[in-house]
C-alpha cells in the first residue's frame, strides 16, 4: 500500500478560538436571511464554526512547511497572518464577502498544491492529487446542511447525505438547488415581462426565489376559493359596540379574523357540575401591550359558563395571568366550583377521548391594530363545519420525554391538528403539485429561461421540482404555526409556533391562526419568509459551485471516497430526530410524493437505522448502547477508510453535561460511547477544540450548567504500526501532555464550564495514538478507564497549580471546598490554617476570614470593596483577595471598572486571580453552588474584553505624554 505524504494542518496545531467563538455566539442572534430560516432542523452547527473548521483542516500549519518558514519566528508570523484571515472570514456579516472568500480559497489551493507536489513521485496516487482541482467534500450526517454549505462557500464541490428524508431535502435546497439555478431569470409571466422591460439581471438564486413568491401567491388565491368559507369574517354590530365602546369605529364593518383562541376542556370532577366541560387555561390575558390590554373573563352561570372578552386591565391581573392553572404540570381548578383538577383526572378524561375544546376569543385585523372579540355562534359553527377528507393518521413514535402529548390521548399526528387545520393544510399540500405543473409549463413557454444574459434552464422539470420543494418548506412552516399546540403570545399578539424546543409538548390553551389572512401565522407570511431567506442567503454569485444532496445511511454509504470529511453525527440519545421529523414528513410526503417518489417510499421517516441510543427502540438500554456503538463504528470506519488521506477528519461532539455520571469523573455515557466507536473505527485523535455553539447570554446558559460548546475532534487514521503501551507508559506520557495542554487551554479562553470536557481531548490524543494500552494483567485499558485516568491527570494538574498559590489563598481554597461561604466550626478553620502554615489571626487581619462565637466563615465576595476606590483599604496581596475584589467589581460596576482595577493590581496579581477564578468555578460547579459558579465563570468569560480595555487605557496614557 502506497503511503501518502501529509502535512500537519492548522487545526492540528492552533486556531484563533476566541474569534471563532465570538462569531458563533453572534451568529446565534441572526434570524432574518440566515439559511437556517428556510426550514427548521434541530441542533444545527453555526455556519461560522463550520467555515472555520473546514478552512483550518485544509490549510497547512506553517510548522509543516520548513522550506518556506524555516524559523519559529517566521512560522509564528505566518500563523498570525492566517489567523487574521480567519478572524475576518468567520463573522456572519462577512459570509458573502466575495473578496474574503477568494483569499480563503487561494490559501486552501496553496496548501493543496503543496500536497500534490509532495506526492508527485507516486503516479499510482494520480487520481488523488490533481493540482488544479481541489478534492470534493462530504458530510455523511449533514442534517440541516450547515457544514456542506460552508464547504461549498470555500470552493469545494460539496456532497451532503443523511438517512432522514426531511434532512436530505433541506440539504438539496441548501447546496444543490441554488447552484443548479444560479443566475436563472424567473419563469412566471408576471416577472418575465418586467425583466424584459427593465433588462434586469437575476443574480444567484434570486430568480428562483421570485418564482416561489409568484406560485405561492397562486396557491393562496386557489386555497381561498376552495376553503375560504371555513374562515368567515366577523361583523361588528351596534350591539357589540354598546358594551365595548372601543369597537365603535368598526360598526358595520366585516373584519378578517387572524386567529381564534381555544381552551381544552374536560368534564368537571365536581359532582354538582359533572356534566360541564370546564376549561384548562394557563393565561386569560390576550394582550399586555400598554394601552391595548385585553383579557378573557369566564362568566359562571347556573348551568355552565361563557367567555367574554373585555378591553383594559383586569381587576385582578395576577388571577388573569394564572388562568385556571394551579401549579406546574396538569394541575388546574374547576371554573365552576374551584375543585382541583388533578393530572390523573385530566389524563383519564383525555385518554378516554373526552377532552374537548371551546372557543375563548376571536382576534381580528383592525386598522393597524388587533381587535379582540368574544366568541360567537358563527365563528364556532365555521370551525365545526370542517370535515377533512384526508388526515395524516401516522402514529407518533418515541418517548413521552420528547413527545409530551402522548399521555393525553394524542397518539397520531392528525390528532394534534383541528379539523379546519387539516382541511386547509391538505388543500395547500394538494395545490403544490398543481403549482409545480404550472411552473413547468411556464418554463417551457418561456424558452427555458434565457433572458437578458441570464442563464438558461436546461431542465424545466427539474426547475419546477425545485419550486415545489421550496413551496413544501412554506407548507411545513404553515404546519408548525397551524396546529393545536401553538400557544398565543400576549406580548407580540400572535400565535407561537410549535417547535420552540426539540420536543412536541402539551399545550392547554392554543391559538388557531388564519392561514388565509395576511397576519402572523398566514400562508402569505410563510411564503414570504422562504422567499426572503432564499434570496438573501443565495442571491449572489457565491451559489455557483456545484452541490449534491442524497438520502443515504452513513454506515453503508460510499460517497466519502477520496473526499474531505467534516461531520456532526447524532449525539447518543439527545435528540430523537426521526420521531420529531415525522411532523414535517407527513406534509412533505403529501405534497411531494409524485415529485420525489424515491424519497417518500415509506409512510414515515426511517427509525430503525437511525444512529441514536434510545431504549424504546430496542429491548433495553444495553441493546440500545450496543446498537449505537456498532453503527457509529461502522459509519466512522467507512470515513476512516475512504476519506481523502491528505486531510484530517473533523467530527463535532456536543457534550451534554447532564450526562455526567456521578463518581466517574469526567466520563459520561454518551461521550464514552462515542469515543469508543471512533477509536474502534481505527481513528486516532490529533486535536480537539471547544467551539461555543450556544449564545452565552441566554437565560439557561447563565443560570445553569448548560452545554456551552461543541468539541470538534480532529482525527486521522491510526498508523498501522502504532505501538502498544503499558498503562504506566500511558500515564507518564499523559502527565507530560496535560502539563503542556491545560495552560494553553486556559490562556486560550476555554470557559471553565467547558474546561473539564475540552481537557479530555489532549488525553485522548495520547490514548488513541497507541494501538492499545494494557494493564499489568494484560487486559486492555478501556475508554472508560482512560477517561478516569485523564480526569485524574486534570485534577493532579489543578492541585499542582493550587500549591503555587500563597498560603492564605491555599487556606481559602481548602475552606471553600469544604464549606463554601457558609459558617463552620472555628476549630476546623484553625486546623486548615495550621496545615498551610498561616495563623487564623492573620487571616482575620487580612479580612479573608470572619470569626464569632465559635464559628468561622470566609468573607463573601460581596463584602469586598469594588473598584479602585476599594484599594484605599490596605490590600494584603493574596490571590484570593484579588480574585474576590475583581469578581465583585465586575458584578457591581462592569468591565471598565474591572479593567481599571486590573491595571492597578498589576499583571501578575491579576493573572493569578483569574487563574484562581477558573479553579473556584470548578469547585463551585462540583458542589452545585450555582451562584458562585456564575460569579467566577463571569470573571473568566469577560477576561478578553477586560484585557482589551486595559490595553486601551495603557495606549491612552502613552498618548497623553
Amino acid at each position: 500500500m502506497t503511503t501518502v505524504r501529509t502535512r500537519k494542518k492548522l487545526i492540528e496545531v492552533s486556531i484563533p478560538l476566541d474569534a471563532i467563538n465570538r462569531a458563533t455566539e453572534d451568529e446565534k442572534t441572526v434570524r432574518h436571511g440566515h439559511p437556517s430560516s428556510l426550514h427548521l432542523w434541530w441542533a444545527r452547527r453555526p455556519l461560522s464554526a463550520a467555515r472555520a473548521v473546514i478552512f483550518s483542516q485544509m490549510v497547512d500549519d506553517p510548522s509543516a512547511c520548513p522550506d518556506e518558514f524555516p524559523t519559529k519566528e517566521s512560522q509564528d508570523e505566518e500563523r498570525q497572518r492566517l489567523f487574521r484571515l480567519l478572524e475576518q472570514l468567520v463573522p456572519w456579516e462577512n459570509s458573502t464577502d466575495e473578496g474574503l472568500l477568494r483569499l480563503a480559497r487561494a490559501e486552501i489551493m496553496r496548501s493543496w498544491r503543496r500536497a500534490c507536489a509532495d506526492n508527485a513521485d507516486k503516479p499510482e496516487l494520480g487520481e488523488l492529487f490533481e493540482a488544479e482541482r481541489l478534492p470534493a467534500f462530504h458530510d455523511p450526517f449533514a442534517g440541516g446542511g450547515a457544514i456542506p454549505l460552508e464547504a461549498q462557500r470555500l470552493g469545494l464541490e460539496s456532497h451532503a447525505s443523511d438517512l432522514n428524508p426531511v434532512a436530505a431535502l433541506i440539504e438539496k435546497a441548501m447546496i444543490e438547488v441554488p447552484a443548479k439555478y444560479s443566475g436563472v431569470a424567473p419563469v412566471n409571466p408576471q416577472s418575465r415581462e418586467g425583466s424584459a422591460s427593465t433588462s434586469a439581471r437575476w443574480r444567484g438564486a434570486s430568480g428562483l426565489a421570485d418564482d416561489v413568491r409568484y406560485y405561492g401567491e397562486w396557491i393562496r388565491d386557489e386555497a381561498e376559493r376552495r376553503v375560504g368559507k371555513l374562515y368567515p369574517t366577523v361583523e361588528i354590530t351596534p350591539e357589540m359596540a354598546r358594551s365595548r365602546p372601543d369597537l365603535g369605529k368598526y360598526v358595520g364593518q366585516h373584519l378578517r379574523v387572524m386567529a381564534w383562541l381555544w381552551a381544552r376542556t374536560v368534564k368537571s370532577p365536581s359532582p354538582a357540575h359533572s356534566n360541564v366541560a370546564v376549561p384548562l387555561v394557563t393565561n386569560f390575558m390576550i394582550s399586555v401591550k400598554r394601552g391595548k390590554e385585553a383579557y378573557v373573563l369566564p362568566v359562571v352561570e347556573r348551568d355552565g359558563y361563557r367567555f367574554e372578552v373585555r378591553a383594559g386591565v383586569p381587576p385582578d391581573i395576577t388571577a388573569a395571568r394564572r388562568g385556571t392553572k394551579l401549579t406546574r404540570g396538569a394541575n388546574f381548578e374547576c371554573v365552576m366550583s374551584g375543585t382541583p383538577l388533578s393530572p390523573q383526572h385530566i389524563k383519564s378524561e383525555s385518554m378516554a377521548g373526552r377532552m374537548g375544546t371551546r372557543l375563548m376569543a376571536v382576534v381580528a385585523e383592525g386598522q393597524r391594530e388587533r381587535v379582540y372579540l368574544s366568541p360567537d355562534a358563527t365563528q364556532e359553527s365555521a370551525a365545526a363545519n370542517a370535515h377533512p377528507e384526508w388526515a395524516p393518521e401516522l402514529a407518533i413514535s418515541g418517548s413521552t420525554h420528547y413527545l409530551g402529548v402522548k399521555p393525553y390521548g394524542m397518539d397520531r399526528f392528525d390528532e394534534i391538528f383541528t379539523p379546519r387545520q387539516l382541511v386547509t393544510l391538505a388543500t395547500i399540500a394538494d395545490l403544490i403539485p398543481e403549482a409545480r405543473n404550472l411552473a413547468q409549463q411556464h418554463a417551457q413557454t418561456a424558452g427555458l429561461g434565457d433572458i437578458d444574459g441570464s442563464a438558461a434552464i436546461s431542465n424545466s422539470q427539474g426547475y419546477a421540482d425545485a419550486v415545489a420543494l421550496l413551496l413544501s418548506f412554506a407548507l411545513n412552516k404553515q404546519a408548525d404555526l397551524s396546529n393545536s399546540l401553538c400557544g398565543w403570545e400576549p406580548i407580540a399578539q400572535c400565535p407561537r409556533h410549535l417547535f420552540g424546543r426539540q420536543a412536541i409538548p402539551m399545550v392547554w390553551d392554543f391559538a388557531e391562526g388564519n392561514p388565509l389572512s395576511t397576519s402572523s401565522g398566514s400562508w402569505s407570511v410563510c411564503v414570504d419568509g422562504i422567499v426572503k431567506a432564499f434570496a438573501k442567503a443565495f442571491g449572489s454569485s457565491l451559489s455557483s459551485i456545484p452541490g449534491h444532496a442524497s438520502q443515504a445511511d452513513a454506515a453503508t454509504q460510499s460517497i466519502s471516497r477520496n473526499k474531505v470529511v467534516s461531520t456532526d453525527p447524532p449525539y447518543y440519545d439527545n435528540v430523537p430526530y426521526a420521531d420529531l421529523s415525522d411532523f414535517f414528513y407527513i406534509w412533505m410526503r403529501r405534497s411531494l410524493r409524485t415529485v420525489f417518489p424515491e424519497v417518500f417510499e415509506t409512510v414515515a421517516a426511517p427509525k430503525a437505522e437511525e444512529l441514536v441510543a434510545f431504549a424504546y427502540r430496542h429491548e433495553d438500554k444495553a441493546h440500545a448502547d450496543a446498537f449505537f456503538v456498532d453503527g457509529m463504528t461502522n459509519a466512522m470506519q467507512r470515513i476512516a477508510d475512504e476519506a481523502h488521506p491528505a486531510f484530517p477528519v473533523t467530527v463535532y461532539y456536543a457534550f451534554k453535561q447532564s450526562e455526567m455520571d456521578a463518581g466517574e469523573g469526567a466520563a459520561s455515557t454518551g461521550w464514552e460511547t462515542f469515543l469508543s466507536a471512533l477509536l474502534r473505527a481505527g481513528f486516532s485523535v490529533t486535536g480537539t477544540w471547544p467551539m461555543r455553539t450556544e449564545n452565552a447570554s441566554r437565560l439557561r446558559g447563565q443560570l445553569s450548567n448548560a452545554l456551552a460548546s461543541s468539541i470538534v475532534i480532529v482525527c486521522r487514521k491510526r498508523a498501522e504500526n502504532a505501538p502498544t503501551a503499558t498503562r504506566t507508559e500511558f500515564l507518564e506520557r499523559l502527565a507530560e501532555v496535560m502539563r503542556e495542554a491545560l495552560p494553553k487551554m486556559v490562556a486560550g479562553q476555554v470557559a471553565p464550564v467547558d474546561l473539564a470536557q475540552a481537557s479530555i481531548g489532549p488525553g485522548m490524543a495520547v490514548y488513541s495514538g497507541f494501538a492499545e494500552v494494557l494493564r499489568q494483567d494484560g487486559q486492555r485499558v478501556t475508554v472508560r478507564e482512560a477517561l478516569r485516568d485523564i480526569n485524574n491527570a486534570i485534577s493532579a494538574y489543578r492541585s499542582e497549580r493550587t500549591s503555587s498559590f500563597d498560603p492564605q489563598t491555599r487556606f481559602a481554597i481548602d475552606f471553600y471546598e469544604q464549606f463554601g461561604f457558609a459558617a463552620a466550626p472555628y476549630d476546623n478553620a484553625t486546623l486548615l490554617a495550621r496545615a498551610q502554615g498561616v495563623g487564623v489571626d492573620t487571616l482575620q487581619d487580612e479580612m479573608l476570614l470572619a470569626a464569632e462565637r465559635g464559628q468561622a466563615l470566609l468573607v463573601p465576595p460581596a463584602s469586598y470593596p469594588a473598584g479602585i476606590a476599594g484599594l484605599e483599604r490596605r490590600f494584603a496581596g493574596s490571590a484570593w483577595e484579588a480574585c474576590m475584589r475583581l469578581a465583585t467589581t465586575l458584578k457591581d460596576e462592569g468591565e471598565s471598572a474591572t479593567a481599571a482595577l486590573v491595571r492597578e493590581l498589576g499583571e501578575g496579581a491579576s493573572a493569578r486571580a483569574r487563574e484562581l477564578a477558573v479553579w473556584l468555578y470548578t469547585l463551585a460547579e462540583a458542589k452545585q453552588r450555582t451562584q458562585d459558579a456564575i460569579l467566577f465563570n463571569a470573571l473568566d468569560a469577560s477576561w478578553p474584553e477586560i484585557q482589551r480595555l486595559v490595553s486601551s487605557m495603557d495606549r491612552g496614557q502613552q498618548a497623553s505624554f
